[in-house]
């Protein structure tokens, strides 16, 4: 029996330190807060032992896999993991029978939005029954990829990159552990290799845990009693050099930050100063995520072509892959830096936002609401519409918003670009045409 469990360990102990490491309570799942913190959703669910199926959608890394572990962990539900690509209907039956038998399963289906029609319809009635409690992990959005009878039957809830102050809690976690971690080789982390480790992965600790394994791995010897992680070491491991390596000593956030600036200040020298940076730690995904921010954030209505544009670029980029990639990007990089700018559109639903959040609202106007279905017109619904195509320029004043608020304006147009000077004409005169009809 020793023997056995002695033999158990040895497997267990060659597996990635990021499996090693996953979490075995809610209490040790880092970042997510929003999900497992005190008080929120999952953690009340696993407290109350009153488990939904659930659907995480979100980037690699960032802790879809051990969610589900901790949530069996903490109910002490059998765990099973799946691939819902790779793996046939068979292993489904498998877990099927074990629910059966044992009452209650949590189910791990990665890559759920793969999954067929002929392994769905296996799983539903199960899903149904609350013998499986499935936990669907995907990084595609599942409102798009997922099929709605799956959508139907379970929550979905969204993981976010973790945050580097996330990643170290980790990190730390994984180094003092001697059973699971790396505690035996008594690592010097300094504290340049912790930083650049919690900040290169781009929130993906499945990356920064196993470039830490391999940076000890591969540099500790026999003799050592400890061994000494530098920043050079770190940097060789992840094969990304550190954002903050260069003279002004400037954070990961910090160029990206820098990135959005420039550009919204329309200096096109520094945007791509600050892009080449960003290229140089092979951080592609932060440059084409910010763009599209920029792109409608910062540029929006006074040039939409750009937004368009950098949309395209993006996709581009995304195939290209680096170092081709730089080009589309640099491209879109200038474009958005010397259009004119408005953020119009963003203070506008901005506004509109926080009225509704404080109660500013009412019933819709009886002549707008649905009136497809048999009795409406008894309701009163939909009658006294006037269809704007039946009058000339395909318009008629009419009411839209309800009373409380139906002299609300959110938009204010900005005269920084051709396009949005026309668009602020034409609401302006459209607002003081139905003012009129009041």
């Amino acid at each position: 029996m020793q023997l056995v469990l002695q033999a158990e360990e040895d497997i267990f102990m060659q597996q990635p330190l990021a499996f090693r490491m996953r979490p075995q309570t809610i209490e040790e799942v880092v970042g997510q807060d929003h999900l497992v913190g005190t008080g929120k959703i999952i953690a009340r669910m696993v407290k109350a032992k009153r488990l939904s199926s659930m659907i995480l959608y979100g980037p690699p890394g960032t802790g879809k896999t051990s969610i589900a572990s901790a949530i069996a962990g903490s109910t002490k539900y059998a765990f099973r993991m799946l691939n819902a690509a790779t793996d046939s209907k068979k292993q489904l039956q498998i877990v099927a029978e074990e629910a059966k038998m044992s009452g209650t399963v949590i189910l791990l289906l990665d890559e759920i939005h793969r999954l067929d029609k002929t392994k769905q319809d296996f799983l539903l009635p199960h899903l149904e029954s609350g013998r499986i409690i499935l936990i669907g992990a995907t990084t595609e959005n599942p409102y798009i990829s997922i099929n709605p009878a799956i959508r139907s039957r379970t929550q979905i809830f969204q993981v976010f990159p973790l945050q580097p102050a996330d990643i170290e809690i980790a990190v730390k976690r994984a180094l003092s552990d001697e059973t699971r971690g790396l505690g035996k080789y008594h690592v010097d982390l300094e504290p340049a290799a912790l930083h650049h480790l919690c900040t290169a992965t781009n929130g993906d600790l499945r990356s920064a845990l196993n470039g830490l394994e391999l940076a000890v791995l591969s540099t500790v010897t026999p003799d050592d009693d400890h061994v000494t992680i530098t920043q050079a070491i770190i940097e060789e491991c992840l094969q990304k050099k550190a954002l903050s390596a260069d003279k002004d000593g400037d954070a990961h956030y910090d160029v990206i930050s820098a990135f959005q600036k420039s550009i919204r200040g329309s200096d096109a020298n520094a945007a791509l100063h600050y892009m080449a940076r960003l290229v140089e730690a092979g951080d592609l995904k932060s440059i084409m995520r910010r763009l599209l921010v920029i792109a409608y954030e910062d540029v929006g209505l006074a040039n939409p072509p750009a937004c368009t544009h950098a949309v395209a670029a993006v996709q581009a980029a995304d195939q290209l892959g680096l170092p081709e990639a730089r080009i589309p990007l640099a491209n879109a990089v200038i474009e958005l830096a010397l259009s004119p700018k408005s953020n119009s559109a963003m203070t506008a639903v901005d506004g509109a936002l926080e009225k509704v959040r404080a109660g500013h609202f009412g019933d819709i106007p009886a002549d707008l609401k649905d009136a497809h279905y048999a009795g409406a017109a008894k309701l009163g619904h939909g009658v006294g519409y006037d269809y704007p195509h039946s009058h000339p320029g395909d318009w008629v004043a009419q009411q839209y918003l309800p009373d409380p608020i139906k002299g609300a304006e959110y938009y204010q147009p900005k005269t920084n670009g051709r396009f949005e000077t026309a668009l602020g004409e034409q609401y302006k005169k459209l607002l003081k045409a139905n003012s009129r009809n009041r």
